[in-house]
């Protein structure tokens, strides 16, 4: 049985003790439900107001805590109030908490740092909408995921806190997800977390797309979310599924590379939106296509996974590879470049000794007839991502005896 990484990798602050290893070891009990990953700062300044972000938990525990981030602040970033509760739909909740970050209500986050909260007692199941909501009095520029994929809420500038009542202070909605990163449960019936790992198609784009002008906000239909829901409904071993994509990224670091995603590359981002969850037992590695399209060549691919696989198997994590899936817009350098690629991925099915599995993607999405495109049925009409039929194939093809 391979080592089980229940490492605390996140920064360390002055409200939060350092765990040696012994104690983390001791307390196989946490692991990540949810997780979208910190990318960029939002364009919006906070005043006195309060915002309330929608997570969606892939399992459930008997208690929570949540990671606040600020990783892309330029100042230090004070929340004077956060609580939890069980999302009653839109803005409403019920059954709320508060939350605090070693023993007080009010946490300061430098500007590059994080911090996890304190446990809090709060019974929830698998498939469950969690809302975070806090409250900043003074002024907060808040870093964000770009790409919600649904609703989140916050009450006007000057409003106060509004972190304990209902929902309809919340007259504002974004669908960003500001400051909130991750979500743990406490549930010592797990036996692991897997984290998909990647760019667009890992975050979800397409996923709301359910056909011609049909949008599906809010419904969870990423394959990541598709294949939690696979795990809880199996007789196997349980695991929580914590969403680690963020669109644009790349594996490497590509000369093309648009600024807003430069210093995003997977191994960039490894100790931060995977390694610093809980409870990963599992990485489900889907990256290459904006690599090449930002001008790297399958070498600066395969060296980047060499680096990134390296060290998921020196922490104990199980590394699952997708071949890279096809676009059209590639040049034919491109394909020759793709297909070095995914020989290396699928050479003995192993990629060489470096990872646990391939999970053939490519073979899912490709058309039988254009093998470079998408196939008609999945594409969402730009011939890259895919819509809501492609995310449940993708998440059906994965044989869950492989994981975990």
């Amino acid at each position: 049985m391979r080592t089980r990484n229940l490492a605390i990798v996140s920064t360390v602050l002055a409200v939060g003790a350092l765990l040696t290893p012994s104690a983390v070891a001791d307390r196989p009990v946490w692991f990540t439900s949810w997780a979208q990953s910190q990318q960029n700062l939002a364009p919006v300044t906070l005043h006195d107001q309060s915002m309330r972000m929608i997570t969606h938990l892939s399992q459930g525990g008997s208690a929570v805590r949540v990671r606040v981030q600020n990783t892309f602040g330029r100042q230090p970033l004070t929340i004077d109030r956060t609580t939890v509760a069980l999302s009653a739909g839109g803005a409403a909740v019920e059954s709320t908490r508060d939350l605090t970050f070693g023993g007080r209500r009010t946490v300061t986050i430098p500007a590059g740092g994080e911090v996890w909260s304190d446990r809090t007692s709060l019974n929830t199941k698998p498939d469950t909408d969690l809302a975070v909501s806090m409250h900043v009095a003074g002024e907060v520029v808040p870093g964000r995921h770009d790409s919600a994929f649904r609703d989140n809420y916050l009450t006007p500038p000057g409003s106060g806190d509004h972190t304990a009542g209902q929902g309809d202070a919340y007259t504002q909605t974004v669908q960003s997800t500001y400051v909130v990163s991750a979500v743990d449960v406490f549930n010592p019936r797990l036996k692991g977390t897997v984290v998909p790992f990647g760019s667009s198609v890992v975050d979800g784009v397409g996923s709301t797309v359910c056909g011609p002008g049909c949008t599906e906000l809010g419904t969870n239909k990423r394959w990541a979310d598709v294949l939690a829901r696979r795990i809880v409904a199996s007789s196997g071993p349980q695991l929580a599924v914590a969403n680690a994509g963020i669109s644009g990224t790349t594996s490497s670091v590509c000369p093309n590379t648009p600024a807003p995603f430069v210093g995003l590359d997977a191994l960039a981002r490894l100790e931060r939106d995977v390694l610093a969850l809980h409870g990963v037992t599992d990485v489900i590695y889907y990256y290459g296509t904006n690599d090449l399209a930002n001008g790297c060549t399958a070498a600066d691919i395969v060296t980047s996974y060499r680096a990134v696989f390296q060290r998921l198997r020196e922490a104990g994590i199980a590394v699952h590879v997708t071949p890279i899936t096809p676009r059209p817009g590639y040049s034919d350098q491109n394909n020759v470049d793709r297909h070095a690629v995914n020989d290396f991925v699928k050479r003995g099915g192993d990629c060489s000794d470096a990872c646990a599995s391939v999970q053939d993607f490519d073979q899912v999405l490709e058309d039988p007839i254009r093998p470079n495109s998408v196939n008609a049925q999945y594409d969402v009409g730009d011939g890259v991502h895919v819509n809501i039929k492609a995310q449940r194939a993708i998440a059906d093809y994965v044989a869950l005896e492989t994981i975990g």
